[in-house]
């Protein structure tokens, strides 16, 4: 296929342009002017295979001219940072370039789509039951400006989806993704939080972690795979974060000492970040982020392995991915 890849210099997108191009796709990528990663397109940007677009997907030219002749377009784009302070800071990337994709494959007669939300649109689940898809979102995610938007974004695309009962629209929710190409880094981030320190204190929540190479799989395969219109949870091993950084202090050899803070400590750290954000500081720490490290999530990926033959690489190899990319 010719493939319209948007967000195609993130972390995930560089992981699907990887795949795309290794499986004898073409691609068609849109970077923006000011892209600081631009440089890490290097490698594959001599390829005959891609073709790069300076610009931004929310230019309706750009987005014209990058979707001239494809054959689908996976959307990879998203406004992740937490530390933004009001809901329509997010509503540009995560609702309203839905949109915008979804009119430009009209007007160009693009009948494939594969959508990337979060698994946070959904519920998270309990160690008995781990959250599937059919679980409605829940709090404190349902107060995340992000999840949020991308939830609104979700509802464009599936909206669509039920317009067009003849083309093929994949909605995938990916978990915390852990790998390679993680150049900013993004969640990468949490690794480094913890990395060869002698003592690491965390709150009680977790995640579902997944090898971002099993994701990007998943998401190439969803453009042939995968059933019309559906949402597909793209998610790993469900973990603590004691036992992430226990796994990650054994992958990388260093002995640490764990200990888990208590929630009302962690909720504290919260309401003093509300207080910097009120003076003006622009933090991350607030009381709706800090919640959502108390909840552990748990959620059950068997629909996207057996739709979209997700591999279910280890959650260490994808910390040695990370490491070892960094050290290249």
């Amino acid at each position: 296929m010719k493939v319209l890849l948007l967000g195609g210099n993130g972390f995930l997108g560089q992981n699907v342009l990887r795949r795309l191009l290794d499986e004898g796709h073409s691609v068609v990528l849109i970077v923006r002017h000011n892209a600081h990663d631009f440089k890490e397109l290097a490698d594959t940007a001599g390829t005959d295979n891609l073709s790069v677009i300076q610009g931004t997907f929310l230019d309706a030219a750009t987005l014209s001219q990058a979707a001239q002749g494809s054959d689908a377009v996976v959307n990879c784009t998203g406004t992740t940072d937490m530390g933004l302070l009001r809901p329509e800071d997010y509503l540009p990337v995560n609702r309203d370039g839905c949109q915008r994709v979804v009119d430009t494959m009209e007007h160009h007669g693009i009948r494939t789509l594969v959508h990337v939300s979060t698994a946070n649109t959904i519920g998270y689940g309990t160690p008995e039951k781990a959250a599937t898809e059919t679980d409605a979102i829940e709090s404190p995610f349902k107060e995340s400006f992000y999840a949020q938007s991308k939830l609104a974004g979700e509802e464009i695309v599936l909206s669509a989806a039920r317009r067009h009962p003849d083309w093929h629209v994949v909605v995938v929710n990916p978990g915390f993704m852990l790998g390679p190409y993680d150049f900013k880094p993004s969640s990468g981030q949490l690794l480094l939080a913890g990395y060869r320190k002698p003592l690491m204190a965390v709150p009680q929540g977790g995640k579902s972690f997944i090898h971002v190479g099993d994701v990007a799989a998943a998401i190439v395969n969803a453009l042939t795979l995968g059933r019309h219109g559906e949402r597909y949870l793209l998610t790993g091993q469900n973990m603590s974060l004691k036992e992430f950084y226990q796994l990650e202090s054994m992958v990388c050899g260093y002995r640490q000492r764990i200990v888990t803070l208590p929630n009302g400590l962690v909720r504290l750290a919260g309401r003093i970040g509300d207080l910097l954000s009120l003076c003006g500081w622009r933090t991350q720490l607030s009381t709706r982020n800090v919640r959502q490290l108390l909840v552990r999530e748990y959620y059950n990926n068997h629909h996207a392995c057996s739709d979209l033959r997700m591999p279910q690489t280890p959650v260490g190899d994808a910390i040695k991915a990370f490491f070892g990319q960094r050290t290249r």
